[in-house]
């Protein structure tokens, strides 16, 4: 720590990375502060993971009710008021925001309401304030891509979902990874009429393939239409009002909402990183190394804005790992191998570790193990849910490389799994693990 700065630390960005990085480097003394230009908590918090889930539980209720009738229950008519739902969950995320900023306070960093900017390596405007620093972490996340099509500024990207006044009645959503999927079953189960459109014939691309088949499998089962190896040319308004789509095949349909889920970008533009020095990529990503450090030795980088992981707990990782190596006592680079991640579709998708694919192309010989069955809760209800269990295992070791699942309470499952599967077990350890009674996944060590 230098009296030459103002600062030890300054951190661009109040997203999940850059405060834990900044809660983390004030707890060991150094003098921090942090600039966020919207709200506090980042995509996560804000239009990401956490609202996501809350619409995730509300649009589940729909086959809970019907299923609950199998099970004796008498149920009248289930109403679903939108405006309620999305009131609640805004309380929810300015709570959640109000926590990151009073935990950053408590630990003695500096909150500045603004957008930030490099002036040079080493300083930085935001708003009224001019601030050095010896140190400076770049945090800023990412923002959706959006379509260049004529009539693309009529339609939404999934961070607007969250704010839209009325559920729309028809949807078309525009991409098929995890967030277009995500918002096909949520829309789909508060009532509206959801089509998906995917210019492949399989959703969840970069997923092991019998995961991509079964989820593409269900959206039937959830109502959702799909419109696959097509893409959408031009969106016009029609003289009623309702967006008119017109596919790449010539067809078209209306709709209310057009939601494009087909991606985000790091959001670095006009930051003044490459005028201080720090390379970027074809997208805009901040080019890192194992510690997170860009091509500016005192400049860092973690999270979406990075283009590595596109994932919360790896840049709460990230920026944890920065803050120690520069004001604790540890200079760790972060094992990025074997991350578990889930898809909160219906039901949901978690994986960890190789695709059978991913094993192949680095040359293991591998065995996949499969099995597919309906759930117990699923036979008296007389739905069409079924549950799919894929474990991939290298035939030189018997080594346990991965392990994908879709089915209910899978991320519950597979998160449990990922710590073993970090560990190293072997197939011989799944088969000496006793089965516990009647669950889904015990299913994990009977395969």
């Amino acid at each position: 720590m230098s009296d030459q700065y103002d600062l030890d630390l300054f951190v661009i960005g109040g997203g999940s990375g850059g405060v834990r990085a900044a809660r983390i480097a004030a707890a060991h003394g150094a003098r921090v502060a942090v600039a966020e230009e919207d709200k506090w908590g980042g995509t996560c918090v804000v239009r990401g993971c956490i609202p996501k889930k809350l619409l995730v539980y509300a649009s589940e209720f729909a086959q809970s009710f019907n299923d609950a009738q199998a099970y004796g229950w008498n149920i009248e008519t289930p109403t679903f008021d939108w405006k309620r739902l999305t009131s609640n969950i805004n309380k929810e995320i300015s709570r959640l925001s109000g926590l990151y900023v009073g935990n950053l306070e408590r630990n003695g960093a500096q909150v500045i309401n603004a957008r930030a900017k490099l002036v040079d390596p080493h300083t930085i405007t935001c708003g009224e304030h001019r601030l050095s620093a010896a140190n400076i972490l770049v945090a800023t996340g990412g923002s959706p891509s959006m379509p260049d099509i004529p009539g693309s500024e009529l339609a939404i990207s999934s961070d607007e979902a969250f704010h839209l006044a009325e559920l729309p009645a028809r949807i078309a959503i525009v991409g098929a990874g995890y967030i277009g999927v995500e918002f096909a079953h949520i829309f789909a189960g508060l009532g509206s009429k959801v089509t998906l459109v995917h210019r492949r014939d399989l959703v969840l691309r970069g997923f092991d393939e019998d995961i991509r088949r079964s989820v593409t499998d269900n959206l039937e089962h959830a109502g959702i239409k799909t419109h696959f190896s097509e893409t959408i040319s031009k969106i016009e308004k029609d003289a009623s009002g309702y967006l008119r789509a017109t596919y790449s095949d010539g067809e078209s349909a209306l709709f209310d909402q057009i939601l494009y889920a087909v991606g985000r970008n790091p959001k670095t533009a006009d930051l003044g990183l490459p005028e201080a020095g720090v390379k970027i990529d074809e997208r805009g990503a901040v080019v890192v190394d194992d510690y997170s450090r860009s091509s500016v030795p005192h400049i860092f980088s973690v999270g979406d804005c990075t283009g590595r992981i596109d994932l919360t707990p790896v840049a709460i990782r990230d920026g944890h790992a920065v803050a120690d190596a520069l004001f604790g006592d540890s200079n760790r680079a972060i094992d990025h191998d074997n991350i578990p991640t889930a898809v909160f579709s219906q039901p949901p998708v978690a994986t960890v570790g190789l695709s059978e694919d991913e094993a192949i192309d680095r040359g293991i010989r591998v065995e996949a193990l499969r099995e597919s069955f309906r759930p117990l809760r699923a036979t008296i209800a007389g739905s069409a849910e079924r549950v799919m269990i894929k474990i991939v295992i290298s035939k030189a070791d018997e080594a346990v490389l991965g392990a994908h699942m879709v089915g209910r309470d899978a991320p519950e499952i597979i998160q449990t799994l990922a710590v073993a599967i970090k560990k190293g077990i072997r197939r011989a350890d799944l088969n000496r693990t006793m089965a516990l009674h009647p669950t889904t996944a015990e299913e994990i060590v009977l395969i």
